[in-house]
C-alpha cells in the first residue's frame, strides 16, 4: 500500500485491456473531519440511548443519591450502547494512527537539526499513540467486565492526551515564532485555548468525583458526568485543529494492477 496526499475521492478506471491502478485520493481535512466525527457522533447517540431507554441503568451511583446525567463508562457499557461506541471507536482509531504520523513526519522535516524540538517530535508521536491506545483499552474493556482494566484505560487516556496536547502546544509555539503563515498562529492560539479548557474540565472533573465518592452528596456525579464530557469535546477540537495544520494536504491511496494488493 501506498499512501500519499491529494483532495478529492477519485478513481480511475481500467483502459485499453489493462486495469490500472486503482487510485483514491482524500482530502486531509475530510480525513481529520471524519476521525473526530465518528467518536463525537458515537458518544452523543450512547448518551442519548442511555438517557431515554436506560436512564435508571444508566445514571445509578454506588451510593444511590439522585443523578441526572450518565457518565461516559456508564453510557458505554449497556447494549446496544456499546457495540455503537466500539464500531466508531475502531473505524476512528486507524485514521488517528495516521494523523499522528503524519504530524510526527512533519515534525523531523521542520525541527531535523533542532533541540529539543526534534526530541518532543519522537514524543509527541509515543503520547499520541498511547493516547489512541487508552482510548480503545478503555473502550473495548467495559467497567463492568473488568473495572481496574478500564480504570486504567481511562487514566492512561487522559494523562497521555494532556502530555500530548501539552508537547504539541510548545512545538507550534515553535512554528508559529518562524512561520507568516496566519493558519500556523491561528491553530497555535487554538490548540492553546482547548488545552487550558482540557485542564481546567479536567480539574472539575477530578473535584466532583473526589465529592461524590467521600461525601456521596446529590448532583456531584451529575457534575463529573456533565465535565468529563466537556473533556472529551475539548479533546475532539484539539484534535480538529488539524484542519488548519494540512489544509493543502491529499491522502493518496494506490492499488497494484499487478498483485492485486494494495
Amino acid at each position: 500500500m501506498s499512501i500519499f496526499f491529494t483532495k478529492h475521492i477519485k478513481m480511475i478506471p481500467g483502459s485499453y485491456g489493462h486495469e490500472r491502478p486503482l487510485i483514491i485520493r482524500i482530502s486531509f481535512t475530510t480525513c481529520v473531519l471524519g476521525t473526530v466525527c465518528l467518536p463525537l457522533l458515537g458518544l452523543i447517540t450512547c448518551v442519548l440511548i442511555s438517557s431515554v431507554f436506560h436512564f435508571d441503568d444508566s445514571t445509578g451511583t454506588h451510593c444511590h443519591v439522585p443523578n441526572y446525567l450518565p457518565s461516559i463508562s456508564a453510557s458505554i457499557n449497556l447494549s446496544p450502547e456499546c457495540h455503537i461506541w466500539r464500531f466508531c471507536i475502531g473505524l476512528h482509531s486507524a485514521p488517528r494512527f495516521l494523523v499522528a504520523f503524519t504530524y510526527f513526519k512533519y515534525y523531523k522535516t521542520r525541527f531535523a537539526s533542532r533541540f529539543p524540538e526534534s526530541l518532543l517530535a519522537y514524543l509527541s508521536l509515543a503520547f499520541s499513540i498511547l493516547e489512541n491506545l487508552g482510548l480503545l483499552l478503555l473502550s473495548y474493556v467495559s467497567s463492568s467486565e473488568t473495572y481496574i482494566v478500564h480504570k486504567e484505560g481511562f487514566v492512561l487516556f487522559i494523562l497521555s492526551s494532556l502530555i500530548y496536547m501539552l508537547i504539541t502546544c510548545r512545538l507550534w509555539k515553535a512554528i508559529k515564532k518562524y512561520s507568516l503563515n496566519p493558519e500556523d498562529i491561528k491553530s497555535h492560539h487554538w490548540k492553546v485555548r482547548f488545552l487550558l479548557l482540557n485542564v481546567c474540565f479536567c480539574a472539575f472533573a477530578g473535584f466532583f468525583y473526589a465529592k461524590h465518592n467521600l461525601y456521596c452528596e446529590s448532583g456531584s456525579y451529575t457534575f463529573f458526568a456533565l465535565f468529563e464530557y466537556l473533556i472529551v469535546f475539548s479533546n475532539m477540537a484539539f484534535h480538529l485543529t488539524a484542519f488548519w495544520d494540512f489544509r493543502s494536504r491529499e491522502v493518496m491511496v494506490i492499488s497494484s494492477s499487478e498483485d492485486k494488493e494494495f
